[in-house]
């Protein structure tokens, strides 16, 4: 009998540990991996839309939806052009960006939920985050994915300018740095439309941006101190890493501060009300995209 979308779905909810995902493995737990609700939570999906779909009356997924499902399951790549095959969706071809967060590096956010901590695509997109990263700047699934963007939030005005990213800019090292980024992308990418339509967009609206594309703008991203304006407890000075990890094109953006510190008492003032665990593991960020 042939697979479908929605028993493998199932196979693979069903192997995935609470664990894995940061979720408590309590004692008299029933379901042997995730429940129905703790994929639609991670997933950024409606518990209804997950049922339909593993019952098989959900029968045109998006490719959105397939991501989503593939990062919140943890699905290795082939597995996931596995779930797009079954959805009747072709898998990302080759010189696109991907959007898939590697099992890895969805473990190690669920073991940092204390720390602030955003993964962003080859084009500066964030995939996905921890609890005290929406604590701290805001949760990102309010955003558009236009406003999820870095680069055009440095770069735009408008809508999906810095309005969306609460951090003060200093210094110039990051612009140089992003533009080269985004070069680099293009080199890897070159069949991305994303790609190739946000480097048109600021080529077009600002000036910056095509005086840095055009000087062909190379930088490396180096630790570098941030403050963010937050409602609730005013500016939080951060120090914030670039991490990068090795075999898949991905970027982790950490804030961190120094223990002990007025801003460290800031930081636990905002995990402690919203709800974030500093003592243990705690579920990554949900995904970029809802069910339509």
């Amino acid at each position: 009998m042939d697979e479908t979308l929605g028993t493998a779905l199932r196979r693979w909810r069903d192997r995935l540990s609470p664990l894995d995902v940061g979720r408590p493995a309590r004692p008299g737990r029933r379901a042997a991996g995730l429940r129905r609700e703790e994929l639609a939570d991670l997933a950024g999906l409606s518990v209804d839309y997950v049922v339909r779909l593993e019952q098989g009356r959900a029968t045109s997924p998006s490719a959105q939806v397939i991501a989503s499902l593939a990062r919140a399951l943890q699905l290795q790549p082939l597995e996931r052009d596995h779930a797009y095959r079954l959805a009747g969706l072709l898998p990302p071809q080759e010189g696109t960006i991907s959007t898939h967060v590697p099992a890895g590096v969805q473990r190690m956010l669920a073991r940092l939920g204390e720390f602030p901590v955003g993964v962003f695509s080859a084009d500066w997109t964030l995939l996905s985050w921890t609890p005290a990263w929406a604590a701290l700047l805001g949760d990102p699934s309010a955003r558009t994915p236009t406003e999820r963007n870095l680069v055009r939030a440095v770069f735009a005005t408008g809508p999906g300018g810095l309005a969306a990213w609460p951090v003060l800019p200093e210094g110039d090292a990051l612009n140089p740095a992003l533009v080269a980024d985004l070069r680099t992308a293009l080199v890897s990418y070159p069949h991305d439309r994303g790609l190739i339509s946000l480097v048109e967009e600021l080529r077009s609206t600002n000036a910056e941006f095509t005086r840095l594309w055009d000087e062909g703008a190379v930088g490396p991203h180096v630790s570098a101190r941030k403050t963010v304006v937050h409602p609730q407890v005013g500016e939080v000075m951060c120090d914030c890493d670039v991490l990068t990890v090795p075999g898949c094109d991905v970027r982790l953006v950490v804030y961190t501060v120094a223990a002990g510190s007025a801003d460290a008492e800031k930081l636990e003032f905002l995990r402690v009300t919203n709800g974030v665990r500093a003592d243990g593991p705690s579920p990554p960020g949900p995904s970029l995209f809802s069910a339509p």
